[in-house]
């Protein structure tokens, strides 16, 4: 079976039309609220690009216009991991956005008067002046929830096997990596600037940064395996220390992802653009899995020569640059 966020990842657009493959509470969110689903898709899209600006110099690129993008979702690797905790985090992402930008009825900012007042921040004039939340706060629990519920939704038959549990986790770590890095944004009122009031609200951290955590995440994985009740997962081999909610958790060991393999859902790495002087995983050492590169030229047209004319326009000229570029054999 298809995982929970297997359709969403593959083709956003489309979430809704596949009703019969839906579940409870997702089928509910497609007939009731479509302008959330909008933004469900919107999320899911954000989430994949910034995989694959994650992984641009891996063997495994996250390309998902390939048929091998599907294999990977069906599997229990750290590649799995990443996507459905990367996918998770950019629902969440945009639903909260689209809340603070005023795009839902179901939503606006968040409401802040119940909150503990902001801690002063270090900084000229933060010492005795008064403090107060306003502005327009981002209401992440919203966003969270409403990830949780589309992206969480329970299969048809209910039952947990560790597939499941190891993709409810990877799902809850991407939300978190948005909503447990919140900051606080404040701005001075005063006369003349002496800031006698400070005004703050919180806002998500920007997703390029959920990007770079949850890719850390990734590097630091934990290999689990499931304990006996059937709820919960348990480490296998090199650490005592169970998982926390942030960690991302995978049960089976990655491909090398050299050779194409639809199996696997491996594209292989051949005809892939590499850095010949590199020794890190972009380097064609490594990428090109010791078979070699070779070179090609490419002409490419870039702008040049621009000028600006008043008032407003910029006219370029267009030029032809020869590119070198390595290739993996």
């Amino acid at each position: 079976t298809l995982a929970v966020g297997s359709p969403l990842v593959m083709d956003p657009n489309s979430i809704c039309r596949k009703t019969k493959r839906l579940a409870g509470k997702q089928a509910e969110l497609c007939q009731t609220e479509p302008d959330i689903v909008q933004e469900v898709a919107k999320g899911a899209k954000l989430g994949v690009r910034e995989c694959q600006y994650q992984f641009r110099f891996r063997r495994w690129n996250c390309s998902s216009h390939t048929k091998y993008f599907g294999k990977i979702l069906q599997q229990d690797i750290r590649e799995t991991a990443f996507v459905y905790a990367i996918t998770a985090a950019g629902v969440s992402h945009a639903i909260t956005q689209a809340c603070s930008m005023g795009e839902l009825l179901q939503c606006s900012c968040e409401v802040t008067r119940s909150r503990a007042p902001p801690l002063p921040t270090a900084g000229p004039g933060a010492e005795g002046s008064a403090w107060e939340w306003g502005g327009c706060g981002d209401d992440v629990d919203f966003g969270y929830e409403k990830s949780r519920q589309f992206m969480d939704a329970k299969r048809k038959k209910g039952k947990s096997d560790i597939r499941t549990l190891i993709d409810l986790h990877n799902n809850e770590a991407g939300r978190l990596a948005v909503r447990s890095y919140m900051r606080t944004e404040c701005k001075c009122h005063g006369l003349s600037g002496s800031c006698t009031l400070h005004t703050c609200w919180k806002k998500m951290p920007h997703f390029r940064e959920v990007g770079d955590r949850l890719l850390e995440r990734f590097n630091g994985a934990f290999k689990v395996m499931g304990a006996n009740d059937g709820k919960t997962l348990l480490p296998v081999g090199r650490s005592i220390k169970p998982p926390d909610r942030q960690d991302l958790v995978y049960s089976a060991d990655s491909p090398d992802f050299c050779a194409a393999n639809r199996k696997t859902g491996s594209p292989g790495t051949r005809g892939r653009v590499c850095n010949s002087t590199a020794p890190d995983v972009s380097g064609c050492d490594l990428l090109c899995c010791g078979r070699g590169h070779r070179a090609e030229t490419v002409v490419l047209e870039e702008n040049c020569l621009c000028r600006f004319h008043w008032c407003c326009v910029v006219q370029c000229r267009k030029c032809r640059v020869h590119q070198e570029l390595s290739l993996c054999l």
